[in-house]
């Protein structure tokens, strides 16, 4: 089988010829691979990130279930919007520091012959993921920069559709291509948490917009000829910055209403959310029409059992987890990860609807054998019961 049939198999409940195997390498490893300062790819799309991940699916041969790695622009109501909302316009980005480690960028609008200054800066670094959102006084800068230059360079790439065409060309037979529609996720720092318990009202006001609005860009989405083949939505930390309860208040509202709608299109859709969540597992399988759900990382990160889940919900959901990236995938032998990836298919694989994978992210140092033995266990090893 292809690891586009192989999957396919495994989200519609079917037996395939062995057991799909998907470590999380959304970003790191896949910018490593490309050999270059980390900043060519996140601020000048050289490749761009979603081209570094599927040449690192095709380098190491895994099954890609590419959650949402590629940001696909709709309209709605006549205004260009990502998962998060309208894109804003008439913003530029431009670098207003630099040295050998790192860039940095802030977002410049002239007006009127004014030039107004986004509050926050993002930090590009050599050999890291970027960091977005920063304060600029925290790193030493002013909010308002002395002097910048433009950004010179950038690779330019279709967008809406034509960028999804051109990603599921590039996947092929690799994997599966998703796009974000939905969040599980609605309170994201501490802030956010004091103001929901000041004012309830307020986040259930967000929560019924965000409900209006993830409709509209589903609909827009099922109305391109190239459709995604699965439905994103969660968020990572879900229950970081939220209880239980919140989640329930806030979050699972939405999620029943998108997987609903996917379920009424026949497509699948997946929930990533790192950090606990069992919760979350039980909620979704109870209540809602999820497809699958991962990372289902285990203790300090996570509070998930696999081999628990998949006693109690393993019918009702496809469970896609959950190697130790540290402990196993970062700092173990070859022989760890061989061990806790048969655990894992042991825990994890009767009767179907399991893809055997990682917690959050590998690091950007993990060895690439470790990657190898996981993937070479599973193709041997990973069989269903």
């Amino acid at each position: 089988m292809t690891s586009r049939e192989r999957l396919l198999k495994v989200l519609n409940g079917e037996i395939p010829d062995c057991v799909p195997v998907a470590p999380d390498t959304s970003n790191m490893i896949p910018a490593k691979l490309t050999g270059k300062p980390f900043w060519d790819l996140y601020l000048y799309n050289d490749p761009p990130i979603w081209k570094a991940y599927i040449d690192c699916v095709k380098y190491f041969g895994f099954d890609s279930l590419m959650d949402g790695y590629v940001n696909i622009l709709v309209d709605i109501d006549g205004v260009l919007c990502d998962n998060s909302g309208p894109v804003g316009t008439g913003w530029s980005e431009v670098i207003v520091f630099k040295n050998n480690e790192r860039i940095v960028t802030q977002n410049l609008k002239e007006m009127g012959g004014e030039k107004f200054w986004s509050d926050k800066v993002s930090v590009y670094y050599i050999s890291d993921s970027p960091t977005h959102g920063v304060i600029p006084s925290t790193i030493g800068l002013p909010a308002i920069p002395s002097n910048y230059e433009e950004v010179v360079g950038k690779k330019l790439y279709p967008q809406g559709e034509e960028l999804l065409k051109l990603v599921k060309e590039e996947m092929g037979d690799h994997g599966l291509v998703g796009v974000f529609c939905g969040t599980s996720l609605l309170l994201h720092n501490e802030a956010e948490i004091f103001d929901y318990y000041d004012n309830p009202e307020k986040y259930e006001k967000k929560r019924d917009e965000l409900i209006d609005f993830y409709t509209k860009r589903f609909n827009a989405l099922m109305s391109f000829d190239c459709k995604p083949d699965f439905i994103c939505t969660g968020g990572s930390g879900s229950l970081i910055f939220q209880t239980p309860q919140i989640f329930d208040e806030l979050a699972l509202p939405i999620i029943k209403h998108i997987t609903k709608l996917c379920k009424e299109k026949d497509i699948p859709i997946h929930i990533h959310s790192c950090g606990p969540e069992t919760h979350i597992v039980k909620r979704c399988a109870e209540t809602t029409d999820l497809t699958v759900i991962d990372p289902l990382e285990i203790s300090p990160m996570g509070d998930c059992d696999l081999k628990y889940l998949k006693e109690m919900y393993g019918d009702k959901l496809v469970l896609k987890g959950n190697l130790h990236t540290t402990d196993v995938m970062l700092f173990g032998s070859k022989e760890d990860v061989i061990k806790a990836s048969k655990k894992a298919i042991d825990d994890g694989a009767n009767g179907g609807k399991f893809i055997l994978s990682t917690g959050d992210q590998c690091g950007r140092d993990t060895p690439f054998e470790n990657l190898f033995a996981m993937i070479e266990t599973a193709r041997t090893y990973g069989k269903y019961k």
